[in-house]
């Protein structure tokens, strides 16, 4: 038969384990707090958590980030060696331990604890980035260019910092070579590659060369990405260019519907680029194109409805590229109740100096495939690329001038004399 313990031992038993209870609670208590404060607080959730490897390592790049005061880096080498005895695998560690080897100038060593995070972790963001500068460094960019896809993937926040350095990678051949294989090969960063280099002048050019070497391969250009690099060109005045690279990436059923005006009968393909149909949004009407064959009347084009509100600005426009000499526009219309308090009009702006070349007005009332016409002409002064816009004469939105009706637009052509 067992002894029962006495009152005071059994006290004593209740006491320990609360004692117990209570140290492990606070235990507890404390790690929690630490995970919570690990991001803005590094310095406190360590004090709290001396084994928070993540609160270390913010601590850690706190430090060596810090502009204001120098950073004791043989006392942050510690704390971070230290550390891998909590966690040998966290590439972030000798990423941190490569990095204050740099800043000590031991880059042979620092490389070394590069690699091995990257050996740990292929998208460890620091290792990458000191590994993609040290390939250039050393030219060797079909590398850099392999680290710049495998950063970017994982980090896409980090392009603009990437951006910076990639007219220089494109202009060695093979960097070249390397970029066009990682698009080609579906990158997930070639549209935002195309806009950045649509945004500076030597960029273009790559930019350019770039769409049409992807023209014949298993990933065509987009109409976006044709269109952002045709924009950059419009927006540095480099009409030629722009046009030019319109004209060279047209593709076979685009062909057909060239002319001085593109897709002048209103086919529903509008592709956005800049020498094609854009649709402007306008409060006040509606836009739509359709072939004969998808209209119940039979009649295909352009119909434009008006919701018996104000209209101002432009609805529709598109650039064209007229030489000098003599021209006549004409358009092929139908109207159902068409009310134009303020005009609407065809303009052709010459884009830049000149201003307004033409302006073509559109009658009110009802009436069915009436055929409208206008001369006119381009001077022999500098007029490289013009503006063809639809839009009302309306300056103000005001309800007294609101416009009412259908308009169907056949053809709009415009012929040289």
């Amino acid at each position: 038969m067992t002894e029962q313990a006495s009152p005071l031992m059994q006290n004593l038993r209740r006491s320990g384990v609360w004692f117990v209870a209570s140290v492990l609670a606070l235990a507890a208590s404390s790690i929690g707090l630490s995970r919570f404060l690990e991001t803005e607080t590094p310095a406190v959730s360590v004090a709290l958590d001396p084994l928070n490897v993540n609160a270390l390592i913010g601590e850690i790049t706190d430090d060596l980030n810090d502009t204001s005061n120098a950073p004791d880096l043989d006392a942050l080498l510690a704390k971070a060696e230290s550390a891998l005895g909590f966690d040998l695998a966290d590439a972030r560690l000798y990423s941190l331990i490569g990095e204050i080897k740099y800043r000590q100038g031991e880059k042979d060593q620092a490389y070394e604890f590069f690699d091995q995070a990257r050996k740990l972790s292929k998208t460890e963001i620091h290792a990458l980035q000191k590994s993609i500068g040290r390939s250039i460094e050393t030219g060797d960019l079909p590398k850099a260019v392999g680290e710049i896809d495998i950063l970017l993937r994982r980090w896409p926040d980090q392009f603009p910092e990437i951006a910076e350095g990639l007219p220089t990678i494109l202009s060695n051949p093979g960097g070249y070579q390397a970029v066009l294989g990682a698009i080609k090969a579906g990158a997930p960063w070639r549209g935002r590659l195309l806009i950045a280099l649509g945004n500076t002048p030597v960029g273009l050019e790559f930019a350019e060369r770039l769409l049409l070497d992807l023209r014949e391969s298993s990933a065509p250009p987009s109409s976006n990405e044709l269109a952002s690099v045709i924009s950059g060109y419009i927006r540095r005045k480099e009409y030629q260019p722009a046009y030019r690279l319109f004209l060279f990436t047209l593709s076979d059923e685009e062909r057909k519907l060239g002319g001085y005006i593109f897709n002048h009968t209103f086919k529903p393909v509008r592709s956005g680029k800049p020498f094609d149909w854009q649709l402007r949004d306008q409060s006040g009407l509606e836009i739509t194109f359709a072939t004969s064959q998808d209209t119940a009347e039979g009649e295909g084009g352009a119909t434009v409805r008006f919701l018996n509100t104000p209209v101002r600005n432009i609805a529709l426009q598109q650039y064209i590229a007229l030489p000098s000499g003599s021209y006549k526009i004409s358009m092929i219309a139908s109207a159902r109740n068409l009310k134009l308090p303020k005009d609407l009009f065809w303009a052709v702006r010459c884009e830049g100096p000149g201003g307004e070349i033409a302006r073509f007005n559109i009658p009110e009332g009802t009436y069915t495939r009436q055929n409208l016409t206008q001369d006119f002409s381009i001077g022999p002064l500098a007029c490289p690329i013009q503006l063809l816009t639809l839009q009302t004469a309306a300056i103000t939105g005001s309800w007294r001038f609101r416009y009412v009706g259908t308009l169907v637009m056949h053809k709009l052509n415009i012929e040289r004399l």
